[in-house]
């Protein structure tokens, strides 16, 4: 860390810098500092025009953000990363990436995060952080191995990103037979790497091995809650858990490309039904673990029940392990926690949500209003004390898009617009946190009864993508207002490694490998545009906010 306080977005930003090296498609930048970005006011419900920010803030709630970080055991033999050929064929859209060449330093990254989290407060308020929320795609094919890698990193404990026998066996090892993945100990005699050539990436001996070792990580000081994404709950976050692509985690066949004769037309419908399929081109032999196992959702909900979890299983509670859900409640003084699981087990990256789940969503909404609108439009008056809500989940209101299956029972699965209407009953709902796109984004949900009134939604990009960052999200009491503040979080580490030996050092590598990356680093909207990132939403208080507690 470079000081007690990490530097916040709001004094300095992180951009493209200088030319390191000029591929023959596009040169590769170092990552460099760029001017802060302010907090805008969102004033979009008219609530706050004639008086915004004025005077001090009364904290009562500050949490940080963290999604999608895709911690990935990068030798799986059920990670089908030649797919990533396919990048300009539509047919594979919906499949890819697959493979990113900054992926082996995923773990650094995070564990940079973290402590940069743990040194942060909210900048308006002052108040420090209480809570960290995730929500989701933590880990990347829903193996056991990673949700390790993932809980020794947030629990702090002894990190293993290595897996399988004593030398690297993935698409990044020099001994690969595939020149389309960056190969960071490739050498001239070997011929540069599609990545080397096109894109002017680095040349690092030794990388591999540095990135594969155990380290500790000292993992979040404050609380924080789990979310279940489709990253945890599918293959490679679309594919079924199919019987033979549990049993192919457990082998020694690592496929290296499609099989002769491939039907590209029925691409995607393969890749969810019967994700197998790709398994059966030419392979390589590899070194089998028993800890690359697949999860399922009862598997995660229990692992997070580990001693000294706070708070105890991360949110999930007694009935998640009774009935294997992965949707809970957390109070705290401030605010009422809704986690959602939003994932379709059978299949396909977008979010569901059924009715099951969401006539629980409804009671628990009912138990922190003392009034709301029935589904009618009649006011149901309730005899409870009012809370402000705050719900999250991994997907959002435009990825709710997933049909496969017809929800329990038969019954028709919920759209986004359904979920918004039934959020929109409940004045108390504040803010939705959710991640899937790993773009930043920033959007106003209107009632539609009355236009004034409504929620936020805040979309965080992801860890393992460019821009690489988390969110500080502070709730304050602002007078006439609420105040929603949030703020972009780059993780204190050096813009360039100076080594390959600290890990700061692969933390920096890996967000200027993730800046360098065509189509998704500098220069994508993954980072979102300003009223996206460092703003102040304003609401009107659902009720007077002088009955919450503050901080």
């Amino acid at each position: 860390m470079s000081g007690s306080r990490p530097p916040l977005t709001t004094q300095r930003r992180l951009g493209p810098g200088a030319v390191l090296r000029q591929g023959a498609t596009a040169p590769y930048r170092a990552v460099t500092i760029v001017d802060g970005e302010p907090h805008a006011v969102r004033d979009d419900f008219g609530v706050a025009a004639d008086q915004p920010a004025k005077g001090a803030r009364r904290p009562l709630l500050c949490l940080a953000h963290l999604t999608d970080l895709q911690l990935a055991d990068v030798q799986s033999p059920t990670r089908f990363e030649f797919l990533n050929r396919y990048f300009a064929d539509p047919r594979y859209a919906e499949i890819i990436p697959v493979q990113r060449p900054q992926e082996a330093l995923t773990a650094h990254a995070v564990d940079a995060m973290l402590r940069t989290v743990n040194a942060a407060s909210g900048p308006a308020t002052g108040s420090p952080l209480r809570l960290a929320v995730t929500t989701g795609d933590a880990i990347d094919n829903a193996q056991w191995n990673e949700l390790q890698i993932f809980l020794a990193l947030l629990d702090g404990g002894l990190v293993t990103p290595d897996s399988g026998g004593p030398r690297h066996e993935g698409v990044q090892s020099v001994d690969w037979p595939d020149g389309w993945f960056w190969k960071p100990d490739g050498d001239a005699a070997d011929g540069p790497d599609f990545f080397r050539r096109e894109f002017g990436f680095p040349h690092h001996p030794g990388l591999l091995e540095r990135a594969m070792r155990e380290f500790h990580a000292d993992g979040l000081d404050i609380p924080w809650l789990a979310c279940f994404g489709n990253h945890e709950a599918l293959n490679q976050g679309v594919g079924q858990m199919t019987p033979d692509i549990s049993g192919a985690l457990l082998g020694t066949r690592k496929p290296m490309a499609l099989p002769e004769a491939f039907d590209h037309d029925h691409a995607l419908d393969l890749f969810t039904d019967r994700p197998e399929a790709f398994l059966a081109g030419p392979a390589r032999t590899v070194t089998a673990d028993p800890e690359r196992r697949a999860i399922t959702r009862r598997d995660f909900v229990e692992a997070h029940f580990r001693p000294g979890a706070r708070p105890d299983g991360h949110g999930f509670g007694m009935q998640n392990r009774l009935d294997g859900t992965a949707h809970y409640v957390h109070d705290t003084a401030a605010a009422r926690l809704i986690a959602l699981d939003t994932n379709c087990l059978a299949g396909g990256a977008a979010g569901c949500l059924d009715r099951q789940q969401a006539r629980w969503l409804e009671a628990r909404l009912a138990e922190v209003h003392s009034a709301y609108r029935g589904p009618g439009g009649e006011v149901v008056s309730t005899g409870h004390e009012d809370r402000l809500v705050i719900v999250f989940s991994h997907h959002g209101t435009d990825t709710l898009t997933n049909s496969r299956h017809p929800g329990p029972g038969g019954e028709p699965l919920l759209s986004g617009a359904d979920v918004l209407t039934l959020l929109h009953r409940f004045p108390n709902v504040v803010l939705w946190l959710n991640g899937h796109t790993h773009t930043n984004r920033v959007r106003a949900r209107r009632d539609p009864a009355d236009p004034a009134r409504g929620f936020w939604e805040v979309t965080t990009c992801a860890i393992v993508d460019w821009p690489c960052q988390a969110r500080l999200v502070e709730l304050a009491d602002a007078g006439e207002y609420l105040s929603i503040v949030c703020t972009m979080l780059d993780h204190d580490s050096p813009l360039a490694p100076s080594s390959l030996e600290t890990s700061g050092d692969l933390a920096a590598l890996h967000r200027e490998l993730a800046a360098n990356v065509p189509l998704g680093g500098h220069g994508s909207d993954l980072a979102g545009a300003p009223p996206d990132r460092n703003v102040e939403l304003c609401l009107r208080p659902p009720f007077p906010l002088h009955r919450i507690a503050g901080e």
